[in-house]
Protein backbone atom coordinates (compact mmCIF):
# COMPACT_ATOMS: atom_id res chain seq x y z
CA UNK A 1 0.00 0.00 0.00
CA UNK A 2 1.18 3.47 -0.70
CA UNK A 3 -0.02 4.73 2.80
CA UNK A 4 1.74 5.02 5.87
CA UNK A 5 0.46 2.08 8.24
CA UNK A 6 -1.94 2.80 10.70
CA UNK A 7 -1.51 1.88 14.05
CA UNK A 8 -3.69 -1.25 14.87
CA UNK A 9 -5.31 0.57 18.10
CA UNK A 10 -7.66 1.94 15.73
CA UNK A 11 -8.68 -1.20 14.61
CA UNK A 12 -8.72 -2.76 18.13
CA UNK A 13 -10.98 0.19 19.40
CA UNK A 14 -13.17 -0.74 16.33
CA UNK A 15 -13.72 -4.31 17.16
CA UNK A 16 -14.90 -3.49 20.89
CA UNK A 17 -17.40 -1.29 20.03
CA UNK A 18 -18.73 -3.73 17.31
CA UNK A 19 -18.63 -6.58 19.72
CA UNK A 20 -20.48 -4.78 22.92
CA UNK A 21 -23.46 -4.38 20.21
CA UNK A 22 -23.41 -7.89 19.51
CA UNK A 23 -26.13 -10.31 20.82
CA UNK A 24 -24.54 -13.15 23.29
CA UNK A 25 -22.87 -16.52 21.82
CA UNK A 26 -22.93 -14.93 18.56
CA UNK A 27 -20.63 -15.12 15.60
CA UNK A 28 -20.01 -12.55 12.89
CA UNK A 29 -17.89 -12.76 9.65
CA UNK A 30 -16.72 -10.34 7.18
CA UNK A 31 -15.02 -11.16 3.89
CA UNK A 32 -13.14 -9.25 1.46
CA UNK A 33 -14.00 -7.90 -1.93
CA UNK A 34 -13.35 -9.95 -4.76
CA UNK A 35 -11.33 -8.55 -7.60
CA UNK A 36 -13.48 -8.19 -10.56
CA UNK A 37 -12.16 -9.49 -13.98
CA UNK A 38 -12.93 -7.16 -17.03
CA UNK A 39 -12.35 -9.72 -19.93
CA UNK A 40 -9.33 -11.99 -21.03
CA UNK A 41 -7.02 -12.21 -18.53
CA UNK A 42 -7.45 -8.46 -17.32
CA UNK A 43 -8.94 -7.17 -13.78
CA UNK A 44 -9.86 -4.04 -11.93
CA UNK A 45 -7.87 -3.02 -9.75
CA UNK A 46 -8.57 -4.51 -6.00
CA UNK A 47 -10.36 -2.37 -3.54
CA UNK A 48 -10.86 -3.50 -0.22
CA UNK A 49 -14.30 -4.26 1.40
CA UNK A 50 -14.74 -1.34 3.81
CA UNK A 51 -16.15 -2.76 6.91
CA UNK A 52 -13.42 -5.71 7.06
CA UNK A 53 -10.53 -2.84 6.97
CA UNK A 54 -12.68 -1.02 9.45
CA UNK A 55 -12.17 -4.21 12.14
CA UNK A 56 -8.58 -5.48 10.74
CA UNK A 57 -6.95 -3.27 8.94
CA UNK A 58 -6.38 -5.71 6.49
CA UNK A 59 -5.98 -4.75 2.78
CA UNK A 60 -5.75 -7.10 0.66
CA UNK A 61 -7.89 -10.05 -1.44
CA UNK A 62 -8.92 -12.98 -0.12
CA UNK A 63 -9.28 -11.96 3.31
CA UNK A 64 -12.06 -13.25 6.07
CA UNK A 65 -12.23 -11.91 9.63
CA UNK A 66 -14.08 -13.79 11.88
CA UNK A 67 -15.52 -12.53 15.82
CA UNK A 68 -16.76 -14.64 18.08
CA UNK A 69 -16.53 -12.32 21.51
CA UNK A 70 -17.91 -15.32 24.02
CA UNK A 71 -16.23 -17.97 22.27
CA UNK A 72 -14.89 -20.72 24.78
CA UNK A 73 -11.23 -19.98 24.50
CA UNK A 74 -9.47 -16.66 24.32
CA UNK A 75 -7.67 -17.54 20.97
CA UNK A 76 -11.23 -18.23 19.00
CA UNK A 77 -12.75 -14.68 19.48
CA UNK A 78 -10.84 -13.31 17.17
CA UNK A 79 -9.82 -15.22 13.80
CA UNK A 80 -8.20 -13.75 10.70
CA UNK A 81 -7.96 -15.72 7.65
CA UNK A 82 -5.42 -15.12 4.87
CA UNK A 83 -4.62 -16.30 1.44
CA UNK A 84 -1.40 -18.49 2.16
CA UNK A 85 1.66 -16.70 0.72
CA UNK A 86 4.73 -18.39 -0.50
CA UNK A 87 7.54 -17.10 -2.74
CA UNK A 88 5.81 -18.08 -5.81
CA UNK A 89 3.44 -15.71 -5.18
CA UNK A 90 6.02 -12.80 -3.83
CA UNK A 91 7.37 -13.37 -7.19
CA UNK A 92 4.53 -13.01 -9.44
CA UNK A 93 2.22 -10.67 -7.71
CA UNK A 94 4.23 -8.84 -4.35
CA UNK A 95 4.88 -9.82 -0.83
CA UNK A 96 0.90 -10.70 0.85
CA UNK A 97 0.47 -10.71 4.38
CA UNK A 98 2.33 -13.08 6.59
CA UNK A 99 0.87 -14.33 9.72
CA UNK A 100 3.28 -11.70 11.45
CA UNK A 101 2.68 -9.03 9.77
CA UNK A 102 -0.92 -9.55 9.72
CA UNK A 103 -0.68 -9.18 13.74
CA UNK A 104 1.22 -5.97 13.69
CA UNK A 105 -1.48 -4.43 11.00
CA UNK A 106 -4.72 -5.48 13.18
CA UNK A 107 -4.06 -6.60 16.65
CA UNK A 108 -4.97 -10.01 15.78
CA UNK A 109 -2.91 -13.04 17.36
CA UNK A 110 -4.98 -15.83 16.03
CA UNK A 111 -3.83 -16.01 12.26
CA UNK A 112 -5.14 -19.22 10.12
CA UNK A 113 -4.44 -19.54 6.35
CA UNK A 114 -7.49 -19.52 4.05
CA UNK A 115 -7.73 -23.42 3.49
CA UNK A 116 -8.35 -23.92 7.17
CA UNK A 117 -11.60 -21.57 7.01
CA UNK A 118 -14.43 -24.09 6.56
CA UNK A 119 -12.99 -26.31 9.31
CA UNK A 120 -12.45 -23.71 11.76
CA UNK A 121 -16.18 -21.96 11.45
CA UNK A 122 -17.96 -25.50 12.08
CA UNK A 123 -16.43 -25.54 15.29
CA UNK A 124 -16.97 -21.94 16.33
CA UNK A 125 -20.68 -23.25 14.75
CA UNK A 126 -21.04 -25.57 17.24
CA UNK A 127 -20.93 -23.33 20.41
CA UNK A 128 -22.55 -20.03 18.71
CA UNK A 129 -26.77 -20.48 18.35
CA UNK A 130 -26.18 -17.12 16.00
CA UNK A 131 -24.92 -15.56 12.98
CA UNK A 132 -24.39 -12.10 11.88
CA UNK A 133 -24.12 -12.01 8.26
CA UNK A 134 -23.07 -8.65 6.45
CA UNK A 135 -25.36 -7.51 4.22
CA UNK A 136 -25.15 -4.02 2.15
CA UNK A 137 -28.16 -2.05 3.16
CA UNK A 138 -26.69 1.43 2.48
CA UNK A 139 -29.47 3.80 1.58
CA UNK A 140 -28.05 4.56 -1.97
CA UNK A 141 -26.58 0.84 -2.58
CA UNK A 142 -27.74 -0.42 -6.34
CA UNK A 143 -25.55 -3.80 -6.30
CA UNK A 144 -26.58 -6.13 -9.26
CA UNK A 145 -23.09 -8.14 -8.86
CA UNK A 146 -23.01 -11.10 -6.15
CA UNK A 147 -20.34 -10.48 -4.03
CA UNK A 148 -17.78 -12.41 -2.08
CA UNK A 149 -20.13 -11.82 0.31
CA UNK A 150 -23.26 -12.65 -0.16
CA UNK A 151 -21.53 -15.64 -2.00
CA UNK A 152 -20.63 -16.48 1.71
CA UNK A 153 -24.41 -15.66 2.98
CA UNK A 154 -25.57 -18.12 0.50
CA UNK A 155 -23.93 -20.92 1.07
CA UNK A 156 -23.94 -20.35 5.21
CA UNK A 157 -28.28 -20.27 5.20
CA UNK A 158 -27.83 -23.48 3.11
CA UNK A 159 -24.87 -25.24 5.86
CA UNK A 160 -26.40 -23.80 8.80
CA UNK A 161 -30.18 -24.10 8.89
CA UNK A 162 -30.65 -24.54 12.32
CA UNK A 163 -28.58 -20.82 13.28
CA UNK A 164 -30.31 -17.99 14.35
CA UNK A 165 -29.26 -15.11 12.19
CA UNK A 166 -28.64 -10.93 12.77
CA UNK A 167 -27.55 -8.13 10.55
CA UNK A 168 -24.29 -6.41 11.21
CA UNK A 169 -25.45 -3.82 8.86
CA UNK A 170 -27.13 -1.45 11.80
CA UNK A 171 -24.59 -2.07 14.00
CA UNK A 172 -21.73 -0.96 11.75
CA UNK A 173 -24.08 1.86 9.95
CA UNK A 174 -23.80 3.10 13.82
CA UNK A 175 -20.33 3.17 14.82
CA UNK A 176 -18.59 4.23 11.65
CA UNK A 177 -20.63 7.11 11.17
CA UNK A 178 -19.21 8.32 14.52
CA UNK A 179 -15.18 8.68 14.27
CA UNK A 180 -12.52 8.19 15.94
CA UNK A 181 -9.34 10.73 16.21
CA UNK A 182 -7.41 8.49 14.21
CA UNK A 183 -10.33 8.49 11.57
CA UNK A 184 -10.44 11.85 11.20
CA UNK A 185 -6.63 12.17 11.33
CA UNK A 186 -6.67 10.02 8.25
CA UNK A 187 -9.91 12.43 6.30
CA UNK A 188 -7.86 15.26 6.97
CA UNK A 189 -4.86 13.89 5.43
CA UNK A 190 -6.92 13.53 2.40
CA UNK A 191 -8.46 16.50 2.35
CA UNK A 192 -4.79 17.85 2.66
CA UNK A 193 -3.85 16.08 -0.33
CA UNK A 194 -6.93 17.56 -2.25
CA UNK A 195 -6.13 20.79 -1.22
CA UNK A 196 -2.58 20.05 -2.91
CA UNK A 197 -3.68 19.46 -6.20
CA UNK A 198 -6.47 22.32 -6.15
CA UNK A 199 -3.64 24.65 -5.69
CA UNK A 200 -1.70 22.91 -8.42
CA UNK A 201 -4.77 23.84 -10.95
CA UNK A 202 -5.18 27.27 -10.19
CA UNK A 203 -2.01 27.80 -11.23
CA UNK A 204 -2.74 25.93 -14.17
CA UNK A 205 -5.62 26.57 -16.00
CA UNK A 206 -6.22 29.11 -18.58
CA UNK A 207 -8.55 29.29 -21.58
CA UNK A 208 -8.34 26.09 -24.05
CA UNK A 209 -6.89 23.97 -21.50
CA UNK A 210 -8.94 20.46 -21.68
CA UNK A 211 -11.28 19.10 -18.59
CA UNK A 212 -8.53 15.74 -19.09
CA UNK A 213 -5.24 17.49 -18.67
CA UNK A 214 -6.67 19.34 -15.68
CA UNK A 215 -7.81 15.61 -14.48
CA UNK A 216 -4.17 14.38 -15.22
CA UNK A 217 -2.84 17.07 -13.12
CA UNK A 218 -4.82 16.47 -10.04
CA UNK A 219 -4.10 12.30 -10.42
CA UNK A 220 -0.10 13.12 -10.44
CA UNK A 221 -0.55 15.40 -7.55
CA UNK A 222 -2.45 12.76 -6.06
CA UNK A 223 -0.72 9.95 -6.46
CA UNK A 224 2.94 11.64 -5.50
CA UNK A 225 1.17 12.13 -2.21
CA UNK A 226 0.53 8.60 -1.35
CA UNK A 227 -2.97 8.48 -2.51
CA UNK A 228 -3.96 5.72 -4.47
CA UNK A 229 -6.17 8.53 -6.52
CA UNK A 230 -9.35 9.82 -6.38
CA UNK A 231 -11.52 9.25 -3.76
CA UNK A 232 -14.09 8.31 -6.67
CA UNK A 233 -14.83 9.38 -10.69
CA UNK A 234 -14.05 13.55 -11.15
CA UNK A 235 -16.12 15.62 -12.16
CA UNK A 236 -14.59 18.11 -14.73
CA UNK A 237 -17.31 19.98 -15.88
CA UNK A 238 -16.22 23.07 -17.97
CA UNK A 239 -19.30 25.74 -19.40
CA UNK A 240 -22.74 24.09 -19.52
CA UNK A 241 -21.28 19.95 -18.23
CA UNK A 242 -21.77 21.47 -14.68
CA UNK A 243 -25.79 21.42 -15.55
CA UNK A 244 -25.06 17.93 -15.40
CA UNK A 245 -24.55 16.85 -11.84
CA UNK A 246 -22.65 13.56 -12.55
CA UNK A 247 -20.74 14.44 -15.43
CA UNK A 248 -17.69 12.20 -15.84
CA UNK A 249 -16.95 12.52 -19.59
CA UNK A 250 -14.14 15.09 -18.95
CA UNK A 251 -12.80 15.46 -22.52
CA UNK A 252 -14.07 18.64 -23.69
CA UNK A 253 -11.91 22.64 -23.66
CA UNK A 254 -12.37 25.07 -21.07
CA UNK A 255 -13.59 28.16 -22.97
CA UNK A 256 -12.53 31.53 -21.93
CA UNK A 257 -15.44 33.32 -19.76
CA UNK A 258 -16.61 30.07 -19.01
CA UNK A 259 -16.52 28.58 -15.43
CA UNK A 260 -15.60 25.12 -14.65
CA UNK A 261 -17.10 23.03 -11.34
CA UNK A 262 -14.50 20.41 -10.19
CA UNK A 263 -16.13 17.75 -8.03
CA UNK A 264 -12.61 16.38 -7.31
CA UNK A 265 -10.70 14.82 -4.14
CA UNK A 266 -8.39 12.61 -3.15
CA UNK A 267 -8.36 9.31 -0.65
CA UNK A 268 -5.64 8.26 1.56
CA UNK A 269 -5.77 4.68 3.26
CA UNK A 270 -8.80 3.95 2.04
CA UNK A 271 -10.40 7.10 3.48
CA UNK A 272 -12.16 9.69 1.12
CA UNK A 273 -12.30 13.45 1.09
CA UNK A 274 -14.93 15.14 -1.04
CA UNK A 275 -14.42 18.43 -2.54
CA UNK A 276 -15.98 20.88 -4.76
CA UNK A 277 -15.12 24.17 -6.23
CA UNK A 278 -15.81 26.07 -9.16
CA UNK A 279 -13.39 28.26 -10.73
CA UNK A 280 -12.61 31.04 -13.76
CA UNK A 281 -11.17 29.42 -16.94
CA UNK A 282 -10.11 32.92 -17.69
CA UNK A 283 -8.83 33.68 -13.79
CA UNK A 284 -12.00 36.20 -13.16
CA UNK A 285 -15.56 35.68 -12.53
CA UNK A 286 -18.17 38.09 -14.37
CA UNK A 287 -20.17 40.24 -12.31
CA UNK A 288 -23.22 37.74 -12.86
CA UNK A 289 -21.13 34.37 -12.23
CA UNK A 290 -19.48 36.53 -8.99
CA UNK A 291 -22.91 37.35 -7.85
CA UNK A 292 -24.04 33.32 -8.44
CA UNK A 293 -21.08 32.25 -6.75
CA UNK A 294 -21.59 34.62 -3.90
CA UNK A 295 -25.28 32.88 -2.97
CA UNK A 296 -24.00 29.50 -2.89
CA UNK A 297 -20.99 30.71 -0.54
CA UNK A 298 -23.13 32.10 2.06
CA UNK A 299 -25.95 28.81 1.90
CA UNK A 300 -22.40 26.48 2.39
CA UNK A 301 -21.76 29.13 5.35
CA UNK A 302 -25.07 29.13 6.62
CA UNK A 303 -25.64 25.37 6.23
CA UNK A 304 -22.35 24.38 7.41
CA UNK A 305 -23.21 26.38 11.13
CA UNK A 306 -26.15 24.13 11.19
CA UNK A 307 -24.23 20.73 11.55
CA UNK A 308 -24.50 20.43 15.58
CA UNK A 309 -25.29 16.96 17.84
CA UNK A 310 -28.86 16.10 17.81
CA UNK A 311 -29.44 18.09 14.39
CA UNK A 312 -32.31 15.82 12.39
CA UNK A 313 -30.94 15.54 8.93
CA UNK A 314 -34.52 15.91 7.38
CA UNK A 315 -35.26 19.31 8.96
CA UNK A 316 -31.56 20.62 7.93
CA UNK A 317 -32.53 20.02 4.23
CA UNK A 318 -35.70 21.92 5.21
CA UNK A 319 -33.74 24.84 6.54
CA UNK A 320 -31.37 24.84 3.92
CA UNK A 321 -33.92 25.00 1.45
CA UNK A 322 -34.93 28.10 3.14
CA UNK A 323 -32.30 29.87 2.86
CA UNK A 324 -31.40 28.94 -0.99
CA UNK A 325 -34.90 30.21 -1.58
CA UNK A 326 -33.82 33.32 -0.69
CA UNK A 327 -30.64 33.27 -2.06
CA UNK A 328 -32.64 32.55 -5.57
CA UNK A 329 -35.00 34.94 -5.10
CA UNK A 330 -32.01 37.77 -4.70
CA UNK A 331 -30.86 36.78 -8.14
CA UNK A 332 -33.86 36.82 -9.94
CA UNK A 333 -34.31 33.17 -10.32
CA UNK A 334 -37.25 32.70 -8.73
CA UNK A 335 -40.00 35.36 -7.81
CA UNK A 336 -42.55 35.35 -4.65
CA UNK A 337 -45.38 33.57 -6.89
CA UNK A 338 -42.87 30.84 -7.44
CA UNK A 339 -42.75 30.18 -3.83
CA UNK A 340 -46.08 30.52 -3.05
CA UNK A 341 -47.34 28.35 -5.58
CA UNK A 342 -44.74 25.43 -4.95
CA UNK A 343 -45.44 22.32 -4.16
CA UNK A 344 -44.11 21.33 -1.04
CA UNK A 345 -43.01 17.81 -2.15
CA UNK A 346 -40.72 19.25 -4.94
CA UNK A 347 -40.44 23.30 -3.15
CA UNK A 348 -39.45 25.82 -6.00
CA UNK A 349 -35.94 26.27 -5.49
CA UNK A 350 -35.47 22.21 -6.74
CA UNK A 351 -35.19 23.83 -10.15
CA UNK A 352 -31.90 25.35 -9.52
CA UNK A 353 -30.61 23.28 -6.70
CA UNK A 354 -32.03 19.49 -6.76
CA UNK A 355 -29.63 17.46 -4.96
CA UNK A 356 -29.34 17.01 -1.18
CA UNK A 357 -26.57 19.20 0.68
CA UNK A 358 -25.10 16.93 2.78
CA UNK A 359 -24.09 13.22 3.53
CA UNK A 360 -22.28 11.21 5.66
CA UNK A 361 -18.49 10.73 4.34
CA UNK A 362 -15.28 8.59 5.73
CA UNK A 363 -14.13 4.85 4.55
CA UNK A 364 -17.09 5.47 1.75
CA UNK A 365 -17.28 8.96 -0.05
CA UNK A 366 -21.42 8.58 0.84
CA UNK A 367 -20.85 7.02 4.33
CA UNK A 368 -22.61 4.98 6.36
CA UNK A 369 -25.21 6.41 8.97
CA UNK A 370 -28.73 6.03 9.80
CA UNK A 371 -30.40 9.59 8.58
CA UNK A 372 -33.24 9.27 10.55
CA UNK A 373 -31.06 9.36 13.40
CA UNK A 374 -29.73 12.78 15.42
CA UNK A 375 -26.19 13.87 14.31
CA UNK A 376 -23.56 13.44 16.76
CA UNK A 377 -20.32 14.52 17.71
CA UNK A 378 -17.20 13.14 15.59
CA UNK A 379 -19.60 12.65 13.04
CA UNK A 380 -18.24 13.70 9.17
CA UNK A 381 -20.46 15.25 6.69
CA UNK A 382 -20.21 17.13 3.47
CA UNK A 383 -21.59 20.71 2.70
CA UNK A 384 -22.83 21.31 -0.78
CA UNK A 385 -24.79 23.30 -2.21
CA UNK A 386 -25.43 24.28 -5.87
CA UNK A 387 -26.85 26.63 -8.30
CA UNK A 388 -27.34 25.04 -12.04
CA UNK A 389 -28.58 27.56 -14.51
CA UNK A 390 -28.58 25.59 -17.91
CA UNK A 391 -30.33 28.95 -19.65
CA UNK A 392 -27.05 30.81 -18.60
CA UNK A 393 -24.52 27.97 -19.52
CA UNK A 394 -23.25 27.52 -16.11
CA UNK A 395 -23.87 25.96 -12.53
CA UNK A 396 -21.95 26.68 -9.45
CA UNK A 397 -21.33 23.95 -6.22
CA UNK A 398 -19.12 24.56 -3.35
CA UNK A 399 -18.08 21.75 -1.53
CA UNK A 400 -16.29 21.51 2.24
CA UNK A 401 -15.93 18.55 4.53
CA UNK A 402 -17.63 19.21 8.07
CA UNK A 403 -16.87 17.30 11.57
CA UNK A 404 -19.41 18.04 14.00
CA UNK A 405 -18.39 19.38 16.98
CA UNK A 406 -19.62 18.30 20.83
CA UNK A 407 -19.51 22.10 21.54
CA UNK A 408 -18.83 25.38 19.34
CA UNK A 409 -18.42 25.23 15.86
CA UNK A 410 -18.60 22.71 13.21
CA UNK A 411 -14.70 22.32 12.02
CA UNK A 412 -13.99 22.41 8.56
CA UNK A 413 -11.47 19.50 7.29
CA UNK A 414 -11.06 21.38 3.89
CA UNK A 415 -10.55 24.73 5.95
CA UNK A 416 -7.12 25.84 3.74
CA UNK A 417 -8.57 25.21 0.42
CA UNK A 418 -9.40 28.80 -1.05
CA UNK A 419 -12.58 29.29 -1.67
CA UNK A 420 -13.35 33.09 -1.29
CA UNK A 421 -13.66 34.93 -4.64
CA UNK A 422 -10.67 37.33 -4.25
CA UNK A 423 -8.37 34.35 -3.16
CA UNK A 424 -9.14 32.58 -6.54
CA UNK A 425 -8.58 35.25 -8.79
CA UNK A 426 -5.43 36.12 -7.17
CA UNK A 427 -4.10 32.83 -7.13
CA UNK A 428 -5.13 32.17 -10.83
CA UNK A 429 -3.23 35.63 -12.13
CA UNK A 430 -0.43 35.14 -10.00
Amino acid sequence: MKYHQINSALFVKNRRKFTAEMKPNSVAVFNSNDIYPISADSTLPFAQHRDIFYLSGVDQEESVLLLFPDAPYENQREILFLRETNDHIAVWEGEKLTKERAFQVSGIRTVYWLQDFHKVLNEMMTYADTMYINTNEHYRASVETETREARFVKWWKERYPAHNVAKSNPILQRIRSVKESEEIDLIQHACDITEKGFRRLLSFVKPNVTEYEIEAELAHEFIRNRSKGFAYTPIIASGNNANVLHYIENNQQCKAGDLILLDVAAEYANYSSDMTRTIPVSGKFSDRQKAVYKAVLNVKNEATKMLTPGTLWKQYHIEVGKIMTSELLGLGLLDKADVQNENPEWPAYKKYFMHGTSHHMGLDTHDYGLLHEPMKPNMVFTVEPGIYIPGEKFGIRLEDNIVVQEKGEPFNLMRNIPVEVDEIETLMNE
